[in-house]
Formats: structure tokens, C-alpha cells, sequence
């Protein structure tokens, strides 16, 4: 499949509509009829204010990036990005060209 790997980066603990920005984001793709994401915290990472946020030992609640990605279609990640601009939620996107693939569909 060629498509886009389309993903999100949000501070751990943002909230959109009285949930986790990246559970939100998960959910809304599983209802939307992506097929699949995943979300991945960060150890450390800066954003466009140049504040460094970390992970320390004793933090219940972090404010680490997590990063939300999807393998997708160009046509999937085009209404999806237009489903969450209509949500009145802005976010930081990248959106890379992307090859996909089973490596069982190699085989002769």
C-alpha cells in the first residue's frame, strides 16, 4: 500500500472534551474506520516554546510528548485531518510518504 504515515505529537496530559488528547485521538480514528494507530510516550522533548518537558521518578501525571501515529491512506489521512480541524482541536502534524506492507504478501 502507498499512503502516509500520518502522526500527532501532544503533551501527555492535554485533555480535548474531558479525555486524554492521545486516547482521544485513538478512539476517534477506531470510530472514524482507520485501522489502526498506536501512541508512544517520549522520554523527553521540546516544542515550539523551547520548554523541555521530562519524566522524573516520582510524577503520576507526566508531560512528555506522545506521539500518536497512523499508517493510512492519502485519502484517510485528507478527511481525517478535516474531521479533526471540524473538532475546534489544534494539534502538530507530520505527514510522510509511506510504502506498507505484510511480508507474507512477498512470498511467490
Amino acid at each position: 500500500m502507498n499512503g502516509c504515515f500520518l502522526k500527532f505529537y501532544v503533551a501527555e496530559n492535554r485533555r480535548h472534551r474531558h479525555r486524554l488528547v492521545y486516547e482521544w485521538l485513538l478512539e476517534e480514528a477506531q470510530s472514524f474506520g482507520l485501522h489502526g494507530g498506536s501512541a508512544f510516550r517520549a522520554l523527553a522533548g521540546f516544542g515550539r516554546h523551547g520548554r523541555l518537558h521530562e519524566e522524573h521518578f516520582f510524577e503520576l501525571a507526566g508531560d512528555v510528548p506522545v506521539e500518536v501515529g497512523f499508517v493510512i491512506t492519502d485519502d484517510e489521512a485528507d478527511r481525517f485531518l478535516t474531521h479533526l480541524a471540524a473538532q475546534q482541536l489544534n494539534l502538530f502534524y507530520l505527514r510522510v510518504p509511506v510504502t506498507a506492507g505484510f511480508t507474507a504478501e512477498l512470498l511467490p
